[in-house]
Order: structure tokens, then sequence, then C-alpha cells
């Protein structure tokens, strides 16, 4: 290697992605050196397929693998505790208090990227890459500063989870996948015969298990007898049912909920304070407005703004009006939203597909009005 070359820090989770994107920043003449942080740790009987790959024990051994045959040096980190303490226990904390937390996000800003950077730092590297399908782009029109867009491949997308980058990380990340596809990626990792090319899809959230009931039985065991009974409420207002913890539902959820109406019902609101689930109609989902706290902007933007909205990570987004509001924004949607749900995270997006910012919702604007019954009525 080049003694001037270049050294780029690369996040490697030992699959398909990262390993491509090592490979490439090799070939570009990068000096590169592969870092994987030790997150979490499986059960010893969990079975095979269980979890998702990008926190798996096993899945280090793979990185160390693909760093020797393209030929740069990898090491590990151990961030188990940072892990529990910025992920796992707020995610617990979020189910248990009626919201549906969105942990990747909060991953990528508080552990994933903060330690890269920080380890980027220690082993003199001016650049951090990871294998995102996302881009960092510039433009005149923001004086040449680095801004975070959207991946080429729209189903691959991943700049939603990382909204909340500042800007002196943007100016020193780079996506070698940015401009690529899932297909294009596969095929070059099988052409190169790296280590793992042959791995299946990464799950999206990588600590809870497979299965129907892996969330709500992971937030149960660590639940410390806060999770408490409650009931399930129509839209009358009448009890139907009861259930054994809010944190077994989420907004717009109509499968299990443990109750038959005759008719189509979905979780339409979680009151944490009375431990109420309420059903309601398709109607009942539907929201006008979104109040946003923790909001992190991009450099140069300023509210009142013009935005596309992604209320979650699979939505398409909405045309909508960004406002300052009480201890954050306001985000007033052209034409109503679905499910829009407490403790997930708004993305905003200009018309360019760069990322405005984004923030978590705090409370929801029904576009239908509540009837107002008391529980049990």
């Amino acid at each position: 290697m080049d003694g001037n070359a270049e050294r780029v820090l690369v996040a490697m989770s030992g699959g398909v992605d990262s390993s491509v994107a090592a490979a490439r920043l090799a070939d570009a003449g990068y000096d590169v050196v592969g870092v994987t942080l030790h997150l979490w740790d499986y059960a010893d009987d969990g079975a095979p397929g269980q979890h998702g790959r990008c926190c798996a024990p096993e899945d280090q051994y793979d990185a160390r693998r693909v760093a020797d045959a393209v030929g740069f040096p990898h090491y590990t980190f151990d961030r188990r505790d940072l892990f529990e303490r910025s992920v796992v226990a707020p995610f617990v904390d979020a189910y248990l208090a009626g919201e549906t937390p969105s942990p990747c996000t909060a991953c990528n800003r508080g552990v994933k990227l903060a330690e890269l950077f920080a380890l980027a730092d220690r082993l003199g590297a001016s650049r951090v890459a990871t294998g995102h399908y996302a881009r960092i782009v510039r433009d005149g029109r923001d004086g040449g500063n680095a801004r975070l867009a959207m991946g080429t491949d729209r189903a691959k997308d991943q700049s939603y989870f990382l909204y909340a980058s500042p800007a002196a990380w943007l100016e020193r990340l780079v996506f070698p996948l940015g401009d690529a596809t899932k297909a294009d990626v596969r095929a070059e990792a099988l052409a190169r015969a790296l280590p793992g090319a042959g791995k299946g899809e990464s799950q999206e959230l990588c600590f809870v298990g497979t299965g129907p009931h892996a969330y709500a039985d992971f937030v149960a065991a660590r639940a410390e007898g806060r999770a408490r009974p409650g009931p399930i409420v129509d839209d009358t207002g009448r009890v139907v049912g009861s259930h054994d913890g809010i944190h077994r539902f989420t907004v717009g959820q109509r499968r299990g909920l443990g109750v038959a109406l005759g008719q189509p019902a979905f979780v339409a609101r979680i009151d944490a304070d009375t431990g109420a689930v309420h059903l309601g109609g398709d109607g009942a989902l539907l929201a006008t407005a979104v109040d946003l706290a923790d909001v992190s902007l991009a450099a140069g933007v300023t509210l009142p703004t013009r935005a596309r909205a992604r209320i979650r990570y699979r939505h398409e987004g909405e045309p909508a009006l960004v406002v300052d509001g009480a201890d954050g924004a306001r985000v007033i949607f052209d034409a109503p939203v679905r499910a829009a749900t407490r403790g997930q995270i708004t993305v905003l997006y200009d018309d360019a597909d760069r990322v405005l910012g984004g923030g978590r919702i705090r409370t929801v604007a029904s576009a239908e009005p509540r009837a107002a019954h008391a529980v049990g009525a």
C-alpha cells in the first residue's frame, strides 16, 4: 500500500454489502482499515437463522476473512455495554410506554457512527465508510457542503436511518454503494469470490429473534414487572377484551388482537396511562399532522419549509409543510397519512431526494375526531 494513500476506516458487519464496499475502496487505492463493532451476544440455545446478521458473533469471523482475502487489517471492538444502554434499554422503555421505536436510527446515531468516527481519529483515518445504500451529494445551492441523499436503489435506500448525521460526519462519510443496486452488489461479491458472498439478507432489527411474538417476548423478558394488563376498547368506548401488556401492540395492527368484532378492526391508539388499547376502523388510522421531538435539521435548513415526509422506513412519503412546533417541529401533511405511530421517526426530503432532517413522532393529530367515551362506559 502506498504510504501516502488516504486512510479510510470501513465498518464491516460480515455481510455482503460492507464486504463489497471495503473491496471497492481497496481497489480505488485507499489505505483500508476494517472495523467490526461487537454489539450483542445471543443465547447459546439460539437456533441457526434465528437472529439478524449484523450483530451475530460469527459475522466478526466473516469480516476478518474478507479483510484477509482482500488484503487489509481488521479489528474488532467491544461496544456491548454502549449498545445495551443506547439502543436496547430505550427500545424496551418505548414499547412499555405505548410507542413503537426505531432502534436502527438510534444505533447509527449513538453507537455505530459515533464510535466509528472516534476510532477513525485514533487510527489516523480521515474518512469513514459503510455499506449503506445512501449518497453524499454536493450542490452549489448549499455552498458545496456535503448533504445526505437517498441511494440510487430506492428499494434498498438507507438514508432514513442516517438522517441525524451532523455536517461534520457527512464531510467525512463515504458510501461506496450509494449508486449501486443490491443485485449488482450481490453479483460483484460472487464474482470476487468474497467470503460470505452467498449470505442471506440482513434483518432490519438484529438483536431480537424471529417469530410472530419475538418483539413482544423480548420486551416482556426485560420489563422487570413494568408490563401490566389492561382493557381492549372499541370505537364506542366499550370494553371488548383484555391484554397482558401494551407492548404487544402497535398502531395499525390488525392480527393478533385477541378479539373478534365482526368487522375489520385495527389498533388506533395506545394509552400508556390507562393501559387501554383502542381499536377502530381504517379511518381511525388517518392522521393530518405529527409533532416531532429530538429534531435534527441539515445544515442551512430553516423552518417553515416544504418537504416529502416519510413517517416510517417503508413509507414512500407524503408532501407536507414543516413548521416550528412546541419543543420541536410540526409536520402538516397535504393529504392524511395512515398509521403514523408515536416513537417512529419521520424523515424529511426535498424534491432532489436530499435529507432535510427529521425527528421522533411525539404526538399524532388524528383526521377522525375521537369519541369522548370513558373506558368501559
